[in-house]
């Protein structure tokens, strides 16, 4: 493979092995993301494997990220949505940002992404991320983290996450969203709001992706 001789000639202190340098799955992955632009992709892969190398995201527990976990402030869901993905919840209200230092957080998203993918079935690429916005209120709101959030998922887990539900979003929740769209990227595009979750039980069946 082109992209893996490339590597390994001008990359060759990167990792090997399981998203390393030489994992094919992960490589063929970024070149889908790049639509094939083997410098494009090889620029974002090799930025990813650094990242996760100085995250430490190999070196994640659940022990490690218990004190976190505990709040119930994000969790991936026991069963897979109707079209066989993992699911990842998340309770803002339950996010108070002061309450925990910040790499705690950031490294609980994390183990929670890596959690939520290896759930995936067979031939299954993509995850659903569902936002329970009641209670949510001005003291929850984090734009610094959601941002890291999203970054994350745009630099290192590309195309992973399928698609957002916001659910039960209170009415001061929409000025919020206002600010952060801009921050988001194109994973804004992925979101559907629902403001009430009877209007979510109701509509989830006939969304496509769902």
């Amino acid at each position: 493979m082109k992209v893996k001789e490339k590597l390994a000639k001008d990359h060759y202190n990167l990792p090997t092995g399981k998203n390393g340098r030489d994992d094919e799955e992960l490589i063929l992955w970024f070149l889908k993301d790049r639509r094939f632009e083997v410098d494009e992709a090889i620029l974002k892969l090799t930025k990813a494997i650094k990242w996760r190398k100085e995250f430490g995201v190999s070196d994640i527990t659940e022990q490690s990220v218990r004190r976190a976990a505990a709040t119930g402030k994000s969790y991936v869901h026991d069963s897979l949505d109707v079209n066989g993905r993992p699911v990842l919840i998340v309770v803002p209200s339950k996010h108070i940002p002061e309450m925990y230092d910040r790499l705690e957080d950031e490294r609980l998203c994390v183990f929670l992404l890596e959690k939520a993918l290896s759930k995936l079935p067979d031939g299954k690429e993509e995850i659903l991320g569902i936002f329970d916005l009641r209670g949510f209120g001005l003291k929850n709101s984090d734009l610094s983290f959601l941002t890291f959030l999203f970054d994350v998922l745009y630099y290192y887990y590309p195309r992973r996450l399928g698609q957002v539900l916001f659910v039960d979003a209170p009415f001061v929740f929409q000025p919020v969203w206002q600010l952060a769209k801009p921050l988001v990227k194109s994973y804004a595009s992925l979101v559907n709001i629902f403001y009430s979750v009877s209007i979510f039980l109701h509509t989830i069946w006939s969304l496509k992706s769902i």
